[in-house]
């Protein structure tokens, strides 16, 4: 019994508490601010107090604590440890400091010497200076051009459409102290290198803790050589511990446990193995079979002895597995991730589940594959590079190359096929189903197709859009026919067209024509040449293809020779919408009598995605002519329409986000503000219509200034500005317009500085933008200077304000908001003219709520009318604009 025989201080109990931890001093130096002198201090007075010899018995008297300490940030993805800990003080010190000062912390060394096990439990130990959190990311599974993706994973970021997944990271490690793990880096250490300097250019408040077997070259780099254990102390000490894990009773002498650590070379991974064999072979005769294999491997490759011993220890393990399990072992290399036993069974042991079972759990118990925390197994790193090797030597590697291959088609094809947590079964087998794609010979056929295709799906389906993209592109390049090229296009433009802001899907659709045409089949081939002259005229302003008006009728021209003499309702109905965007005055405005007959043709064809097309043509028709509440309800129609849609079908994704994006804005043109607020929402809610981290807030601000949610519209306003910003300022036609609303939003909230920061922005935006994008910009800014200008009394340009706002503004939908609010500002100034403003007016009143509620006010001001002014409350109440609706009753006290 240990008796203390003394008092033990404040500092002394948390140092103790500490040991109780098995934290080294310096890590306690490091938790309780003090020096590393000071500990050793404090721990020497407990060995005295306590009477015991060692840290290691004053560690186990130590108490637990009655509560836990304060969570650190999360950092999540780090593999639980199943085994103690060894030795590794002095790096671990090194390490702790190293993170305190440099922002590259890069632990080097030869495989199997236990850099990912030191870098985790440094982490975890560092874990309280990095509130922010962050993420372990095991790059071993990674290929290229995927680390981006690979921390993405980790961290819990989904990329939005027209964003990287890089750029996405850095989004969420700019937030504050993060600490970001990228282990296993020397397969791809220049993209790694290249991702690091990113990180740490872009995001300054994180450190990346680095392990490789080859520095990053990274400048600033702080490198931290990670030797293997010294065989005189930590090598046995670990070499015990695992073989007593094996075998409880194990017992052996010192001497020849030294003897076998030093045949070693102190690596761990080389420990492990060895001393997981001790149970069966006795610590001596392990020595003798250990001995044989190095001299049978004395001319292995490479220049690092450690290297060759861990190459032996790992050949001598598979030297002892009898034939079934070689077999396995050796086609397991394959597999780049996890795998479970219908994968094992599939490619390692066809038709033998039973056997591959058995094999597989034999395997396991020799330490030659390791079960995954998260279900399954997986071989380490250095243990599938030798069986790699010895597949790649073997007459089978072909054979099995194709089993892998075609049992990652059918993984996919099952995958797509599950309706619940196919999620997270793609997330485990992602990097196998890619591997084996990759790998695909030229020859592959049917199995590298459906695999490219099934890819393609899964990945649109995550909203994986950029890559979802490069599946169906493969997909149509291995295509077995020009039938099935055709299908992998169309998806493949779909994709293309939520993802990126380029003339892609236009070329794509082009392509898939081309296909059709090859494949003899000419309702295809009209399909997507009527899809390309609708793409190119219906969304000119976002896909500028620069294909002249005279290209685009030769291909409708040709589209309706190849649909034959007796086409389809849906070729015919297709054909008709083509026409009506096409025949217009100018482009994205559809002809109105084509328009009409392509709505009838749509309705009869009974394809969903063709009906949203022509009645988007029919809305924009209604919209151009200032018939903007037929335009909400026919809008509603479309909104309706997208409930049959799939959401998970490439080829409906152009339709679902333009039906949302045009819904706010006619329900906004409107006045219909409830709707506004509700579509909007959804917009920037959507994985798929709100992935775009400014276009989502297009028709949000607007729709939140008007409905006086001021807060929520200000937050959402500097966001956008933010991301746009920071996108390098693209071209944006609608960019002025919601700035101006923002720039009313910072007025109505009693803020003037605000209100000229913003609205000089609308000036820098508008001053960037073409002419017709300035003409459809005009009416926001125009809206914005009236109201604020009524609202702050500030009466002195009334005048001007008035005249700009009254002018004539139908092409764009705000046009009403600006000859309410010009209306209005004539009449509180004052001006001779503003019951003749007030009577022209009224035609917005007629087709907008928010306007008809804003001219009831300023009639009820003209005249003194409080009825007028009561009507006009009801108005603002009944469309929730609650900012309006408390000016109007103040004007009623």
């Amino acid at each position: 019994m240990n008796i203390r025989t003394g008092p033990v201080s404040e500092r002394e109990a948390e140092v103790h508490a500490a040991l109780g931890e098995h934290l080294s001093n310096a890590e306690i130096a490091h938790r309780l601010f003090i020096s590393v002198r000071t500990v050793e201090s404090h721990v020497s007075a407990l060995l005295r107090k306590y009477g015991v010899s060692d840290r290691r018995a004053l560690a186990a008297l130590a108490p637990r604590p009655h509560e836990p300490a304060p969570a650190p940030g999360r950092l999540g993805g780090f593999p639980a440890a199943r085994t103690t800990f060894v030795g590794r003080e002095q790096e671990r010190a090194v390490i702790l400091d190293a993170l305190q000062d440099d922002r590259l912390v890069t632990l080097v060394g030869p495989g199997g010497v236990g850099k990912t096990r030191l870098a985790v439990v440094s982490a975890e130990a560092a874990a309280a200076g990095f509130p922010f959190g962050g993420a372990f990311v095991d790059l071993v599974p990674a290929r290229d051009g995927f680390v981006g993706q690979a921390v993405a994973a980790a961290l819990g970021v989904v990329p939005r459409a027209q964003e990287s997944p890089a750029d996405a990271v850095v989004e969420r490690l700019r937030r504050g102290r993060s600490l970001l793990v990228l282990d296993n880096c020397e397969h791809l250490v220049a993209e790694a290198a290249a991702f690091a300097e990113r990180v740490l250019s872009a995001c300054p408040g994180t450190t990346v803790l680095a392990t490789s077997r080859e520095r990053l070259g990274v400048p600033g780099e702080r490198i931290v050589p990670v030797a293997p254990l010294p065989l005189e102390s930590d090598a046995v000490v670990l070499f015990r511990d695992r073989a007593g894990a094996v075998d409880p009773g194990f017992s052996a002498d010192v001497d020849i446990v030294a003897r076998l650590c030093t045949r070693l070379d102190g690596v761990p991974l080389a420990i492990e193995l060895a001393a997981a064999r001790s149970g069966s072979l006795g610590a001596a005769d392990l020595l003798a079979g250990l001995d044989d294999a190095l001299r049978l491997l004395a001319g292995g490759r490479g220049h690092d002895e450690r290297h060759r011993s861990l190459r032996a220890v790992i050949d001598w393990s598979y030297l002892l597995l009898d034939d079934d399990e070689r077999e396995v072992f050796r086609r397991l290399a394959v597999f780049v991730g996890g795998f479970d036993l219908d994968a094992v069974t599939a490619v390692a042991a066809p038709g033998r589940r039973a056997a591959a079972a058995d094999v597989l759990g034999r395997l396991v118990d020799k330490n030659l594959v390791a079960r995954r925390r998260a279900g399954g197994w997986r071989l380490l790193e250095t243990v599938r590079a030798f069986a790699a090797e010895l597949l790649e030597r073997s007459d089978e590697h072909g054979v099995v190359r194709r089993r892998h291959l075609v049992w990652a088609a059918a993984t996919a094809a099952e995958l797509e096929g599950r309706a619940d947590g196919w999620a997270a079964r793609f997330a485990a087998a992602a990097d196998d189903l890619r591997s084996a794609l990759v790998g695909a010979p030229a020859d592959a056929g049917a199995p590298a197709h459906a695999l490219a295709r099934s890819l393609g799906r899964l990945c649109f389906a995550r909203r994986f859009l950029v890559e979802s993209l490069a599946h169906f592109r493969v997909a149509a390049a291995r295509a077995p026919s020009a039938a099935e090229a055709v299908v992998d296009l169309r998806a493949a433009a779909g994709t293309a067209h939520v993802a990126t802001a380029s003339p892609l899907a236009f070329q794509l659709l082009i392509e898939a024509a081309e296909r059709a045409r090859d494949a003899g089949d000419g309702a295809a081939q009209a399909i997507a040449q009527a899809r390309v002259v609708e793409l190119a005229d219906r969304f000119h302003t976002f896909f500028d293809t620069g294909t002249p008006p005279e290209r685009l009728s030769a291909l409708l021209a040709d589209a309706t020779v190849a649909a034959g003499p007796h086409p389809t309702p849906t070729v015919r109905a297709c054909l008709a919408v083509a026409a009506a965007w096409n025949a217009g005055v100018e482009r994205m405005t559809p002809d109105p009598g084509l328009a009409t007959v392509a709505l009838l043709l749509a309705r009869e064809s009974g394809d969903a995605l063709v009906l949203s097309a022509a009645l988007d043509a029919v809305i924009s028709v209604a919209a151009h002519a200032g018939r903007l509440r037929e335009a909400n309800r026919l809008s509603g129609e479309r909104l309706a329409v997208q409930a049959t849609l799939d959401r998970y079908e490439p080829t409906a994704a152009p339709e679902i986000e333009d039906a949302f994006y045009v819904g706010a804005v006619c329900a906004i043109a409107a006045g219909d503000l409830p709707a506004a607020v509700r579509i909007a929402s959804q917009v920037r809610d959507d994985d798929l219509v709100g992935e775009h981290p400014y276009l989502s807030a297009s028709n949000l601000v607007p729709a939140l200034v008007l409905s006086g949610d001021l807060d929520e519209a200000l937050r959402s306003a500097t966001t956008m500005w933010k991301f746009w910003d920071r996108a390098g300022r693209p071209g944006a036609a609608w960019m002025a317009s919601v700035v101006a609303f923002a720039a009313l939003g910072w007025g109505l909230h009693g803020d003037h500085a605000g209100f000229q920061r913003w609205r000089a922005r609308v000036d820098e935006v508008a001053s960037a933008s073409t002419a017709s994008a300035s003409r459809n910009q005009a009416p926001a800014a125009a809206f914005a200077d009236a109201r604020y200008a009524v609202h702050t009394g500030d009466l002195g340009r009334a005048a001007e304000l008035v005249e700009r706002a009254s002018a004539d503004h139908r092409h764009s939908h705000y046009w009403p908001y600006a000859l309410a609010a010009g209306a209005e500002l004539a009449v509180v100034a004052g001006l001779p003219d503003a019951a003749d403003r007030l009577a022209v007016a009224a035609r917005a009143a007629a087709e907008n709520d928010w306007a008809a509620a804003a001219l009831a006010r300023a009639t009820g001001r003209l005249r003194g009318d409080r009825s007028a002014l009561i009507d006009a409350a009801a108005g603002w109440e009944r469309i929730g604009a609650r900012s309006e609706h408390t000016a109007t009753l103040a004007l009623l006290q």
